[in-house]
Formats: C-alpha cells, structure tokens, sequence
C-alpha cells in the first residue's frame, strides 16, 4: 500500500528497529524544544496559533517528547491519517495512555483499560465501524434533528429568560453548557434532574484525553467516572428495552441492521460516546463562536445584516476555533511520512486547529470570514469517521446564535480575555465567556 500528499511519500516499511532508531526520533533543535514544550502550557492553550504555525512550516511531522506522541500540523497529513485507517487506526488508542506507567501503578487501572477494550463507534475501524455506524446512524438521523428544532428553541427560550432581567451571563456556565446537556439527556431520555451529574461524568472521562501521558490522578478520574455510569447505563438501558420510548436510548436497544444489533458491552461504550460527544463539541461550538463574533465587530454587523449568512458564519466558526483540537491514532502498522518513519504501537495526534488554519488550503487563514466559501474544514473529522453528531451541533448552533442576535442585540464582551479551558487539551473550549447585554 501507498498513497502520495503533498507531505511526501507514504509507504509501508520493512522493520530494522535496531538500524534507524535515530532516524525514528531526529535529534531537535534548541528552536523545536522550545516550541515541543510549549506544547503542554497554559501559553500555547491560550493562544495555540503562532506554534501550530511554526511547526508546520519547520517539523510538520514532529516527534513530541512532550506529549510523547507524533504531532501532524499540515491538512494533507491529517487528511491522510482519516483516510489510511489500516495504518492510522481508532482501535485502541484510549487505552494505550497507561503503557507509560509501572505495572504496578498500570493495575490500579484495569477497569479504565477494560472500558476500552470492546470496540464502539470512534473505537473502531471497518469492518466492525461501518457495522456500528450503520446501527447508530438509523437512530439519529438528520430527520430526528430537525424534528427537535421546536424543543431546543424552547430550552435556549427558558434560559435566556431567567437571564434577561440581570443584564449580564456567563455565557459557558448559563447557555453553551446547559443547551447541548439538556439537549442530549432528553434525547437518552434522562430525568432533568440527573442532568448536572451526566456533565460531571462526562468531563471526568474526557479529562485524560489530548496527551499521552497523562497523570495518574487525572486517569484515576476518568477510571472513576466510569465505574460510576457504566452500571447507571445498563439500568437504562434495561428499563427501556423493559418500556420502550422516543428516546435514543429506546431506539439503540431495538435497532438492528441485516438482523445485527449491539450488544450489551457495544451498546453501553456507544452510549458513552455519544452521551459525551454529543454536548462537549457543542458547548464548544457556542462559546468558541459567540467570542469570534463578538472579537470581529465587522462579521458580527454582516450577520445581523444578513442572518441568511448564519449557515456559512457556523462552518467559518468550526474552521476559525475548532471545538476539538487535537484527535490520536495508534499506528497499526510502521509508515513513512514527511521523510520520517513513524513505528506501529506509536501515537499520532491529529492537530485539527493547525489543519484548519493551513495556507495550503484556505486563502488567510487567520482571517475570520463568515462569508467564506468552500470551506473544507476538518472540525467534525471527515469519510468514515465524520461525526454522526454534526447535524445536531449545526442546529443548536444556529438557534443559539439567532436567538441571541434578536433577543440582545447589543451583547458585548466584558472580559477581553477569557480563560481557555486547560484541563481537557484535547479541546479547544472557554472556561467562562462573561457578556452584558
């Protein structure tokens, strides 16, 4: 097998580990350790940019001591990496994090590395993915999206309506988060009041995510929040095989493909995914766009000028601040790419927000242009592994940021500089986004 990009040749090669171990990890400059750890500061989650630039044009095939992975910075590579998934494969890259770790230490957390063992959807590759995505896809289609529009312009309605009288919000705490959470746990068919416990599980699983090696403690987290939902699940999941509803949950119990259907361990870790894919991207997306909008006066004034621009300002915000920052494949087999040999058993992050800002392929990339055109951003991923979950983040999207240019038309930043979110590195997403309006 072999495919070529513009990043160079990329092959399959023979093995001579004990011959070419220093062509496998190149000797860094004092220029790429500086920029290798920047990689794991508070500087580069605030501001990624300037290094994810660097990289690309200097190492845009860098061996990360830092984040002990392989980081891809150009669009070609990264397009690669989706497509190559006998090489760059889903299957256990999640639990490969605790390798690093003493086996000891590494027992302490075999329940975390047993989650991760049974294939689910952005576990897996074809076959057993395009079985998955089959079953999932047939109970949440882009129909049942829209069906909900009515619903969630309800919730963004009750929400702004407690807001109101106050003048000010946080926009992640009271809108960005609350949307996407009540969204999903209604379409589970989770009581409201659970809701505030599904966030926490869902940030506790996400937290180890984006580096690999994380610290134990954060691992311990994860593991936890896991121990936790898992049994909560399967209680679901049997009371609504035992009384069906219109919910997802209801419809992934009963759903079958050519007489397949999920099993219990499958339908569980599928679950999981999509109960934490399925806000996080899109509290992201709120917030990440709302601060755009509100930092390029000049795009916002063209939208409330034209709110039929609101399809192409969504996709502009996904490119411009990509809700997931980074993604990990665990080579299957050893490749060549970018003149260097990346070994089976390694990791590879895709940088998403480096891809989406690469000259090669958007005119100024660092410009913020809602009216832009062909935008062939990577923010939900792309081919097999396009997130099933774009249609509805593209939907409370739309609704959010309509409701909120009629309803306050003079919302405005209080804070020039929010906080990004430096627990989950695999994210691009605010802590806070405190407005007037």
């Amino acid at each position: 097998m072999a495919a070529t990009s513009r990043s160079g040749r990329f092959a399959n090669r023979p093995d001579h580990r004990a011959l070419d171990f220093v062509w496998n990890k190149p000797m860094e400059t004092g220029s790429l350790k500086a920029l290798d750890d920047l990689l794991v500061t508070r500087e580069f989650m605030d501001d990624p940019y300037p290094t994810l630039r660097q990289l690309r044009e200097e190492d845009p095939v860098h061996w990360s001591d830092s984040m002990g992975s392989w980081v891809l910075t150009r669009y070609d590579d990264i397009v690669t990496t989706f497509k190559e998934f006998s090489h760059f494969s889903n299957e256990g890259r999640m639990g490969k994090v605790v390798e690093y770790l003493s086996p000891e230490r590494r027992a302490e957390f075999r329940i975390f590395e047993e989650h991760y063992l049974p294939k689910s959807l952005i576990h897996s590759d074809p076959p057993d993915h395009t079985r998955f995505r089959s079953l999932v896809s047939k109970a949440f289609t882009p129909r049942v999206v829209e069906s909900m529009r009515p619903r969630i312009q309800e919730i963004v309605d009750e929400l702004l309506d407690a807001l109101q009288a106050s003048g000010r919000m946080d926009v992640i705490r009271d809108l960005a988060i609350p949307v996407p959470v009540t969204v999903i746990s209604e379409i589970f068919g989770v009581p409201r009041s659970q809701v505030n416990q599904f966030k926490q599980w869902a940030d506790e699983i996400l937290a180890f995510q984006g580096v690999n090696k994380p610290a134990p403690e954060v691992i311990r987290k994860s593991q936890k929040a896991l121990i936790e939902i898992r049994p909560y699940l399967v209680e679901l999941i049997h009371e609504k095989r035992r009384n069906p509803a219109k919910d997802l949950v209801s419809e992934l119990a009963a759903v079958e493909s050519d007489g397949d259907r999920l099993t219990e361990p499958e339908l569980v870790n599928s679950c999981i995914t999509l109960l934490v894919a399925g806000h996080e991207t899109t509290t992201s997306l709120l917030g990440n766009g709302l601060y755009t909008l509100l930092r390029h006066p000049d795009q916002l004034q063209l939208l409330k000028d034209d709110p039929a621009l609101m399809p192409t300002a969504i996709e502009e915000m996904l490119r411009y601040e990509s809700p997931i920052a980074r993604q990990p494949r665990l080579m299957k087999q050893d490749a060549e790419m970018g003149g260097k040999k990346i070994r089976a058993s390694e990791t590879v992050f895709q940088m998403l927000n480096a891809a989406n800002r690469d000259p090669a392929v958007f005119d100024d990339p660092d410009l913020f242009d809602i009216r832009r055109k062909d935008n062939r951003h990577l923010a939900f991923g792309m081919g097999i592994h396009f997130c099933v979950g774009a249609p509805l983040a593209r939907t409370e999207g739309s609704i959010v940021f309509s409701t909120l240019l009629k309803r306050m038309p003079r919302l405005h930043l209080t804070d020039e500089k929010p906080e990004w979110e430096m627990q989950k590195p695999a994210e691009r997403m605010l802590r806070s986004l405190p407005v007037a309006f």
